[in-house]
């Protein structure tokens, strides 16, 4: 069996080959992704997930901060702190690089986040491409140098110009995580939800389906509702519960408590 990658072990595959990472909302995806292999998964930090990572003791795992959740760096580094104590290699926050320096501070590590936030997506046009425009390029390599310097070891870049985002890899310390944004990147990245085919909907340029679950999961609620039926036909036709499905009591047993009735 295999070891958990480390943080040195990532930062040494650079150049050396590319990292696959998967994010997941169940456990048995985790150890799925564990079993095929995987080097890096990764989860949000909620209490229905915090066991996740000590599932899967031989794959680095990351657990996310959820956006949101936290006012200001002590209480972004308190809940950092309790996800590394859960298990976690490494720590996403999609925070600014004042909070990244705080946690970072603490030996944290931490995995930054530019181009596509979906958080702060108003600020850059909504869901779509960033860093076509000069401009946003210049922004991007900013964000980027300053996160750096914050001490993060590692970025997602997410839908970024393929282009744009395989010269910052070339130019950056940290580790270059490729959500969309090409092949010049350390680390490919996808959501478990897209890489499975669960969606119904839009499915994401970047994302490639390996499997059709949702065919699957309409296929068994199909079967689902049949056997519902059928249970309620056998119901009420009185054919369930048949005699295997029940006992009986010994006869001689059942007359001496029907004497004791009868006796009052």
């Amino acid at each position: 069996m295999s070891k958990a990658l480390t943080v040195m072990d990532l930062r040494a595959l650079r150049g050396v080959r590319q990292i696959s990472f998967v994010q997941v909302v169940r456990e048995e995806e985790a150890v799925a992704a564990s079993e095929a292999g995987m080097d890096m998964i990764g989860t949000a930090f909620i209490p229905e997930r915090a066991h996740f990572a000590k599932s899967v003791p031989n794959t680095h795992f990351q657990y996310g901060l959820p956006w949101g959740k936290h006012a200001n760096a002590t209480e972004a580094l308190r809940d950092a702190m309790t996800a590394m104590g859960a298990g976690a290699q490494s720590i996403y926050c999609g925070m600014s690089p004042a909070v990244i320096e705080a946690l970072a501070r603490e030996g944290v590590p931490i995995i930054c986040h530019v181009g596509l936030v979906p958080p702060k997506a108003t600020w850059t046009g909504g869901f779509k491409a960033v860093g076509k425009t000069f401009d946003q390029a210049q922004r991007i390599w900013q964000e980027i140098r300053d996160f750096e310097d914050a001490g993060a070891y590692a970025v997602e870049m997410e839908v970024i110009p393929s282009n744009l985002a395989s010269e910052i890899t070339k130019r950056t310390s940290m580790l270059t995580i490729s959500l969309g944004s090409g092949g010049g990147c350390d680390a490919q990245y996808l959501f478990s939800a897209d890489l499975l085919g669960e969606n119904r909907g839009h499915i994401p340029r970047h994302a490639k389906a390996y499997r059709n679950f949702a065919a699957e999961r309409d296929r068994l609620q199909a079967e689902r509702v049949a056997a519902y039926r059928e249970y309620i036909a056998d119901v009420n036709a009185g054919s369930f519960p048949g005699t295997g499905h029940q006992v009986e009591m010994n006869q001689s047993e059942f007359q001496r408590f029907i004497d004791a009735l009868e006796k009052g």
